[in-house]
């Protein structure tokens, strides 16, 4: 299981999706306080459609009380100022993902914090703004999963391979 952090997240939508992909992926979300919106917020509903009792969701006052929590795990953080691609960590279980906030990202302070090969970026084309903060999630957490096999997924059949080519 990972679990994913999101620092002092602002947009109630971006949290209700990041909330689902969390809840559809067995992952925890850990949110940072201060938030820029109720957690009673009808659009974090919304977004989240009622996923909220299908994940583990812990509000925390600072950045260290919510690693103090989780035991300080091995944490990968997201930003735009990553030194590495989010494909070349060898993900594993109980690692956090780090992912700052939609309007300012991580504070530098924070990206520093971590070695190196722990501070990651999704590649863009040039001059464009950065992602989607759930979309982010999205790529970075799935990677992770799909390296531990997609553990806890539902089984199925692929069409591809009960008929021959």
């Amino acid at each position: 299981m990972f679990d994913v952090i999101l620092y002092e997240p602002e947009i109630p939508p971006n949290t209700g999706n990041v909330m689902r992909l969390c809840a559809n992926a067995g992952a925890r979300l850990n949110l940072i306080q201060p938030l820029g919106f109720s957690l009673d917020d009808r659009l974090l509903r919304r977004a989240g459609l009622d996923y909220r009792e299908w994940v583990d969701v812990q509000l925390h006052d600072s950045l260290d009380d919510c690693l103090d929590a989780l035991r300080w795990p091995r944490v990968f953080g997201v930003s735009t100022k990553g030194e590495h691609c989010y494909t070349e960590p060898d993900y594993r279980s109980g690692d956090a993902l780090l992912f700052g906030s939609e309007t300012r990202g991580l504070p530098r302070h924070v990206l520093d914090a971590l070695p190196s090969g722990q501070r990651i970026y999704l590649p863009m084309r040039p001059d464009n703004r950065s992602m989607n903060l759930s979309n982010a999630v999205a790529v970075v957490l799935f990677e992770a999963w799909r390296q531990q096999g997609f553990t806890g997924a539902a089984q199925r059949l692929s069409t591809f391979s009960q008929s021959p080519v």
